[in-house]
């Protein structure tokens, strides 16, 4: 790939991706399977003034000896300078940069038992410091492709030739020509056009169907919009969370989902493959579930604590979108979230509720955003899906027909 095209998409990630201003400090975190494209990275957040940049990489086969090797109690324990670090970032407020580009079997045989322990034993140390930069970070998560994304995506190239492919269809769907910053903001001014006609509808739920069985019916919080394209942290400043996006997204009430809904897509998680799998809700829990392939990974995901069973998110993506039309499954979240309409379980975005800003995270879950240490998202669109929005005033309204927006 030309390097000018590679430093334009830099450029994007740095300047309308996590929008560095002056003096911030900026985190990168990465596989290794870029560097070079990193270094540029961290040379585009240099020039717009960052006071420092510091890159963390990460190396699913080193995670996979840790697992091996160390004992649980050692993989759950959270050092002191691992604590100061953390007060450190609440006081900075850095901006953070998530280059994704992992092999999505790369943890394949992985004690998943072990490591999820271990998360749950720390993820109550560090949650008060998450919670206490929730909403202030700008973030943004990017992509690169490593060599077994793409010979997964592409096995009957070569290793050069599927990287190279991977990186045409990341910089096609991330909108990577000419201006690539405007070119950006002009789509995310499109995506709130779309989320301002949402919001004028005052949603009180959402009904999916779909001819492979999906029957669900989704309550919505009265105070929450749907939000897409950037958004703006407590600081002022304006970010692209997702490069790509297609999404107009909502968090749920907590409690009312009820009916089935099965996944139109593999999804990784951890980097073990779940497939062919559903959920059943009952008062907005899911009281069911089964994958034909990675079962085991999709009953941990669901255990891992009180609101990993409960929905975080609800987003919609036509079957038209972009990445969709590739027609190419990229078994990364990133990319398939943004190739169809999806659900997530786990967390959900304090960020959705009308004027957050002036509300605590506490009074922003109280009206019913789910809380959990997880945010897993999974694809249930398809072209035969049918979404029904039934409003304050009682009247019903076509959201989605065939797959693609009825409006």
């Amino acid at each position: 790939m030309k390097k000018s095209v590679l430093r334009e998409y830099a450029r994007l990630i740095v300047r309308a991706g996590v929008n560095v201003q002056k003096g911030q400090e900026v985190l990168v975190y990465a596989e290794l399977e870029q560097p070079e494209f990193v270094a540029m990275v961290v040379d585009e957040a240099y020039k717009a003034k960052a006071k420092t940049v510091k890159v963390f990489w990460d190396y699913a086969p080193l995670t996979k000896l840790k697992a091996r090797y160390e004992s649980l109690s050692y993989l759950s324990k959270v050092e002191e300078w691992e604590l100061a670090r953390q007060e450190h970032y609440c006081q900075a407020v850095p901006c953070r940069i998530h280059l994704v580009s992992e092999d999505p079997d790369g943890l394949k045989g992985v004690n998943l038992k072990k490591l999820s322990q271990a998360r749950q034993n720390t993820y109550p140390v560090l949650k008060p410091y998450r919670d206490r930069l929730e909403n202030k970070q700008q973030w943004c998560i990017a992509a690169v492709p490593g060599v077994a994304w793409a010979r997964k995506l592409f096995p009957k190239l070569s290793k050069n030739q599927a990287v190279e492919k991977l990186w045409e269809q990341i910089l096609l769907a991330s909108r990577v020509c000419g201006d690539s910053v405007e070119a950006w903001n002009a789509h995310s001014r499109d995506l709130k056009k779309r989320c301002q006609y949402l919001n004028d509808l005052h949603i009180t739920s959402l009904h999916y169907t779909a001819a492979n069985g999906t029957d669900l019916t989704v309550g919505m919080i009265p105070q929450a919009v749907f939000c897409g394209g950037d958004e703006t942290a407590s600081t002022g400043i304006v970010f692209n969370p997702n490069i790509p996006t297609e999404e107009c997204f909502i968090s749920p009430m907590k409690g009312q989902a009820e009916g089935i809904v099965y996944a139109t897509k593999p999804l990784s998680y951890n980097s073990q493959l779940i497939e062919d799998f559903y959920f059943r809700f009952e008062g907005g829990k899911v009281v069911e579930a089964h994958a034909k392939v990675g079962d085991e990974a999709l009953q941990t995901m669901l255990s891992m604590d009180e609101g990993a069973s409960y929905l975080g998110e609800c987003a919609l993506v036509p079957q038209s979108s972009p990445i969709s039309c590739s027609g190419l499954l990229f078994y990364n979240t990133l990319f398939d979230e943004n190739a169809a309409c999806h659900l997530a379980l786990g967390m959900g975005f304090a960020d959705t509720i009308r004027d957050f800003h002036n509300k605590t995270l506490e009074e922003c879950r109280a009206l019913g955003i789910n809380d959990s240490m997880i945010h897993v998202d999974f694809m249930i669109g398809c072209d035969t899906m049918n979404i029904d929005a039934v409003t304050e005033s009682g009247k019903t309204v076509a959201i989605f027909r065939n797959g693609n927006w009825a409006f």
